[in-house]
């Protein structure tokens, strides 16, 4: 199945060419290799840091070079050097997720059990700061890579998320600024191991990222970078069908931390680098809460407002 193009007049995306890999423009159903000098810039996080995208507006006037994107296998069309990842940061997700678990430890109502969460994440957006932990930049695949199901556990799980992919290097940078330090946003899909979460042999050390969510190619990644200029970053949906049966379907308007404030927290500790991607957290209807996880054979297409579509093919290790 062909990845469903970006609606945006151009993006970028990365595909195969023999053993290389290859920086193209893609406009419309069409795609065209982009050269360092047609770029700007020597390389592609290079161009990210100089937020001028005046070289590939051009190039999608531009009438020779082209071929269908249905001719071509895209990759991940980024290549970041740090992966930070928000967690907890659907409001609703959130609020039932904490309300699930008052029910079952207090005699709160469900309703007042929701009210209770509410409240809490009310106070959280206010006075909180967002949640991060990191990832693999090695993890960071194109949806071209089937996704290798480890044989050593039977749960693992699906979290789509839009993604932030930074343009000019961000450190210690305020909410009202950090939009400026953007480049555009692309796809994920955050794959996550949910009996490896949870240390078992010391509780007290609590939650082991590593192992859950660093396997081989458990960030399914694109296939377009499209710039921010024509993404309305709060008001995207965001779905993911399994097999064809919708099993996530929200709003970025949901997010508790909103894409200003998830940089400008972020950026406080390390810098953000050109070309690094934040993601900014998953909503309601992961596998955990549906009681089903991943399979040899499943298919994941994942699409976000915009950006284009993602089609993840699972394959067991064993028949791997």
């Amino acid at each position: 199945m062909t990845s469903t193009g970006p609606t945006a007049p151009y993006a970028l995306a990365r595909y195969r060419d023999g053993d290389s890999t290859v920086l193209g423009v893609v406009a419309g159903d069409r795609i065209r290799p982009v050269s360092s000098e047609e770029l700007g810039a020597p390389d592609l996080n290079a161009f990210l840091a100089s937020g001028d995208w005046s070289s590939i507006a051009a190039l999608a006037d531009v009438e020779d070079g082209w071929r269908p994107l249905g001719d071509v296998t895209l990759t991940a069309p980024v290549q970041p050097r740090q992966v930070l990842q928000a967690g907890a940061n659907y409001r609703q997700h959130v609020i039932e997720l904490v309300a699930a678990g008052l029910t079952q430890n207090t005699d709160r109502t469900p309703d007042e059990a929701r009210e209770f969460a509410s409240s809490m994440m009310d106070d959280r957006a206010a006075n909180g700061e967002p949640y991060f932990f990191i990832g693999l930049p090695a993890c960071v695949v194109g949806d071209d890579v089937p996704l290798v199901l480890p044989s050593y556990s039977e749960v693992h799980d699906w979290e789509l998320e839009l993604a932030v992919v930074i343009g000019r290097e961000a450190f210690h940078v305020s909410r009202e600024d950090a939009l400026d330090h953007v480049a555009g946003y692309t796809i994920v899909n955050d794959i996550t191991t949910r009996d490896l979460v949870f240390r078992k042999d010391m509780k007290e050390i609590g939650t082991d990222w590593y192992r859950s969510k660093n396997a081989p190619g458990f960030l399914p990644t694109g296939p377009f970078l499209v710039p921010a200029q024509f993404v309305q970053e709060g008001e995207l949906n965001v779905r993911l069908d399994l097999n064809g049966q919708v099993m996530q379907d929200a709003s970025t308007e949901d997010l508790l931390f909103d894409i200003p404030a998830l940089i400008s927290g972020a950026s406080q500790t390390m810098p953000l680098l050109p070309g690094d991607i934040l993601l900014t957290g998953s909503p309601a209807g992961n596998g955990q809460h549906w009681k089903r996880f991943l399979r040899d054979g499943d298919v994941m297409t994942a699409s976000i407002e915009g950006l284009g579509t993602q089609i993840v093919r699972c394959v067991s290790e064993d028949a791997a």
